[in-house]
């Protein structure tokens, strides 16, 4: 009998679940709240961990095909002095691939060719798991990939874990032109990014307190050095997306539940077990290898015997490490957004 598998949310986490899911042999759904699948969003920087996760799942071609390199990127100061560079090159030469980046929709296309390509997976738009009770007793595994706010998360771990707000608001767009630098400018209580995302087109990202107009941003940045006005000036309103910037806290004791001879396990994926803030950009990176591990760890499980097993294994290989880089990128925020940015400008100036 095939084992049977729901995989709640339909972004990155909960396709490439699926997609490892059913390459492993599971007879999978997938329920996603929304009547289709988003297309919003800007660039994804993906590691090479991750990159290689992908390749392991089957969708490594079609996301290469639509991937730039990262590379030459440098933390600055508002007036453009360079304070550092960004670890990209040793990245490269530890892993012998460059960091890669790519756009959410181009990411999702190659998840969703792949998945396609993998055959008789049931995706069901429009669908919310009011229920997570009833779908236990109908299938043997559980995945809550519903982001930050799941619903899966709530109903099986309780609500102790929840989303919080850090009080900073991010503002993300796609500039028509390449910009001639690419990294990070810090400032006194915000920040600014810029990276390639496709020839002839820069991502931008800008972090801020209490900013809610786009004027207002402009105004903000209006002195930074080129091209951050630029950017701003060149790009549509109309197509910046804004939103307060939040964290999954407490962290999670685990990211499974098992399940028993009348009901399914649970597993919890990306942001539904880990959401972090962006600042180390590995968000995306994290939901690939939870995706690929809990596929990987459930491969060869008999249900619902070995099933307990399995998913204890993915929570050894995952949780600790998602935890820790959920850490970090929160430290990373609180050093960046500092008010007081003497201290922080030295310190980074004696990174190597």
């Amino acid at each position: 009998m095939a084992k049977s598998a729901v995989v709640v949310g339909a972004g990155v986490a909960g396709v490439a679940t699926a997609l490892g899911l059913r390459r492993a042999g599971w007879k999978v759904t997938v329920l996603e709240r929304r009547r289709e699948a988003e297309r919003y969003g800007a660039a994804f920087g993906i590691h090479p961990t991750a990159q290689a996760a992908l390749e392991r799942l089957g969708a490594g071609e079609h996301f290469h095909a639509g991937a730039v390199p990262y590379r030459g990127a440098r933390i600055r100061r508002p007036d453009g002095t360079v304070l550092a560079s960004l670890p990209l090159e040793r990245i490269e030469r530890k892993a012998g691939r460059p960091e890669l980046l790519v756009s959410r929709p181009r990411l999702l296309d190659a998840l969703f060719e792949a998945l396609d390509r993998a055959g008789d997976v049931a995706l069901e738009f429009g669908r919310t798991a009011s229920d997570v009770r009833a779908l236990r007793e109908r299938h043997d595994l559980v995945v809550g990939a519903d982001g930050i706010g799941s619903a899966v998360r709530r109903e099986c771990f309780g609500e102790r874990s929840r989303q919080r707000r850090v009080g900073t608001v991010a503002w993300i767009g796609i500039a028509d032109f390449e910009s001639p630098v690419h990294g990070e400018t810090w400032g006194a209580g915000r920040f600014f990014g810029l990276t390639p995302i496709e020839p002839g087109r820069t991502n931008w990202y800008a972090t801020a307190s209490g900013v809610t107009a786009p004027e207002e941003l402009r105004e903000l940045f209006a002195g930074w050095h080129d091209p951050i006005p630029r950017i701003l000036s060149r790009t549509d309103p109309d197509t910046w997306l804004r939103y307060e910037m939040r964290h999954l806290h407490p962290a999670l004791p685990s990211f499974v539940a098992a399940g028993d001879r009348t009901r399914g396990g649970v597993a919890l994926v990306g942001d539904a077990a880990h959401a972090m803030t962006p600042n180390l950009g590995q968000g995306a990176c994290t939901a690939l290898l939870d995706a690929e591990a809990l596929a990987r760890a459930c491969a060869t499980a008999d249900v619902p015997a070995a099933l307990p097993t399995a998913l204890r294994a993915y929570d050894r290989e995952r949780r600790r490490a998602a935890q820790r880089v959920a850490f970090g990128s929160r430290t990373l925020h609180r050093f960046m957004a500092t008010r007081h940015p003497g201290l922080r400008n030295s310190l980074v100036r004696l990174l190597p």
